[in-house]
């Protein structure tokens, strides 16, 4: 069945006779019923489609209603259309709520047409710096006026930008959410961030850049689904969902089945990001530069040739199914992660089908119990880890969305491994003694390793090895805590933060390259367990896996320091 695309129903009112039969349980007629739950004639709408989600979603997996989740519709179901029974009335009475909930994208989500072309791109950035310079022009002759005043929200210098008022932020978010790609990557970076390093105001932008993305129009989704999978898509479905779950940078996720039954998360890539992620970077970081809304050396030049390295990772597809089905063999005996299985039949360069998982994204696990959220917050710890020292190979995007807690089972399903990158023993081995020599206070060593890392080259000045040392014991004060570290109550960010001046304005080389990754990782984990406020004996997992980790290299010889 492949109705045309239509908007969502202009009334959810309850006065046709399927609505008024599903409401009292009074026998409808087939037609009626039918005509009402999706199968209508071409350019009308149904009144109840929006008003009966709840009612579809409570069939089960295996009763498919034309609903499904924000009135999404199927627009290929195998079988002809049939109304609902007396059985499926009397199941849906009686259903109760999934125990474990589904993403669902967010209800400011719009349709709107992926701007392909390079030159359609550049457009949409240059309009965003037109508005933005007349949004500031307009917000400084409105602070003004007799009883206007610019004041910051906060204590951040930049929070009284007349680049960042409201009307200026909706221009952002309206823009990247359109664009999507590589410049809605750079936002969602952002966005967890701790709001000592970029303003409060610029925060919340990104916060709901990276809640969602508007999604792609269905011709330009079934384009993409022709190209990649051949006309013939449809045989390895028996239904698939026309409106996604999710909605995210690089391309949008729709729920689908599969003919044996198994509920799948088909990933979608919007159109043209592969082939603009330089100039969609570079874009945006000039519009946000222009606008002050950016700390001076955020982004260096050898962290962006970084992140555009990764970028390219993230839209091939093929590469994130292997990196998956890896992690799903690394994590096989572990309790607490799982990860989703890949289905090989729906994978290509462009497109990704893996078992559907449900669960919260971590940011929603606040209202949990202090014992819980502990729970979580040292297998997380625990988890990155392993990564590093253990597999070697880490998944290094910490968005919330990409760690979905499951409360009825106690796990974290673990999602997007398009990102994730191996890291040689030349630098674990190293990279270990470093955090073991800021756990055990030695500020010698700290400073020995790092130029065994090759972080510093040994001709710093004083005062630039003094601030990268501090730094290194600032971030190792959870694993250095003899008991419990309190994350909830610690001010490292902001402490870092002094510290940047000095470490931008006299080094001398930049970082390894595998630190950029790694440390956004492992700064996304820690965000994590203070947003959580969690309470972790970080020393003891810490000690724990560095006796592992060089039991397991004591037969290998070790790389002569250079």
């Amino acid at each position: 069945m492949f109705p045309e695309a239509r908007g969502p129903p202009r009334s959810t009112d309850w006065d046709s006779e399927s609505s008024r039969c599903l409401a009292t349980g009074e026998e409808c007629s087939g037609e009626a019923m039918w005509l009402e739950l999706g199968g209508l004639p071409r350019g009308t709408y149904g009144q109840l489609g929006w008003s009966v989600g709840l009612l579809c979603g409570a069939l089960g997996p295996r009763q498919w209603g034309p609903c499904g989740g924000l009135g999404a519709r199927k627009f290929h179901q195998d079988g002809p259309g049939r109304g609902l029974s007396e059985e499926h009335i009397r199941r849906a009475r009686d259903a109760r709520p999934r125990k474990t909930p589904r993403p669902q994208l967010s209800d400011r989500a719009r349709e709107r047409r992926v701007p392909a072309s390079r030159i359609s791109r550049l457009a949409s950035f240059g309009g965003l710096a037109v508005g933005l310079g007349l949004g500031a022009l307009a917000e400084v002759a409105k602070k003004s006026l007799p009883g206007g005043h610019l004041q910051s929200e906060s204590g951040s210098q930049l929070g009284s930008s007349p680049f960042l008022s409201e009307a200026n932020a909706e221009r952002i978010v309206q823009t990247l959410c359109t664009v999507r790609g590589a410049a809605l990557k750079v936002g969602q970076m952002l966005s967890i961030q701790d709001n000592s390093l970029i303003s409060p105001q610029l925060q919340r932008i990104f916060e709901r850049v990276r809640q969602s993305a508007d999604f792609m129009p269905r011709w330009q989704m079934l384009k993409v689904l022709e190209e990649e999978l051949g006309k013939d898509w449809k045989d390895k479905l028996a239904s698939l969902e026309e409106v996604p779950f999710a909605a995210a940078s690089i391309g949008q996720v729709h729920q689908g089945v599969l003919r044996d039954g198994t509920e799948v998360a088909v990933k979608i890539q919007y159109p043209g990001v592969a082939q603009s992620i330089h100039s969609d970077v570079q874009n945006l970081l000039t519009v946000l530069r222009m606008s002050a809304a950016l700390p001076e050396g955020l982004f260096a030049e050898q962290s962006l040739q970084a992140l555009q390295q990764e970028l390219a990772w993230e839209c091939d597809y093929c590469r994130e199914a292997a990196c998956a089905q890896s992690f799903r063999q690394l994590l096989a005996d572990d309790p607490f992660f799982r990860v989703p299985a890949v289905i090989k039949e729906l994978c290509t360069t462009r497109v990704l089908g893996m078992e559907l998982a449900g669960g919260v994204p971590l940011d929603q696990c606040q209202g949990l119990s202090q014992d819980i959220r502990n729970q979580i917050c040292f297998q997380l710890l625990r988890l990155c880890l392993r990564e590093l020292f253990e597999f070697r190979f880490m998944q290094t995007d910490p968005n919330w969305a990409n760690f979905l807690y499951d409360a009825s089972s106690h796990q974290v399903t673990l999602l997007d491994f398009g990102a994730s990158q191996e890291f040689g023993t030349e630098f674990t081995d190293h990279y270990i003694e470093v955090v073991k020599a800021a756990a055990d206070g030695d500020r010698d060593r700290v400073l020995q390793k790092s130029r065994d890392l090759k972080f510093l080259t040994g001709f710093e000045t004083k005062a630039f090895s003094d601030a990268h040392v501090e730094a290194v014991m600032i971030l190792g004060e959870p694993f250095a805590a003899p008991g419990p570290y309190d994350f909830g109550v610690g001010d490292t960010a902001r402490r870092i933060q002094g510290l940047i001046p000095v470490l931008l304005q006299h080094r001398l080389r930049p970082p390894p390259e595998e630190t950029y990754a790694l440390h956004r990782k492992l700064a996304g984990a820690f965000l994590a367990c203070a947003r959580l406020h969690a309470h972790i004996a970080c020393r003891d997992l810490f000690q724990d896996t560095y006796h592992r980790y060089w039991a397991s290299r004591q037969a290998q010889p070790l790389p002569t320091a250079s």
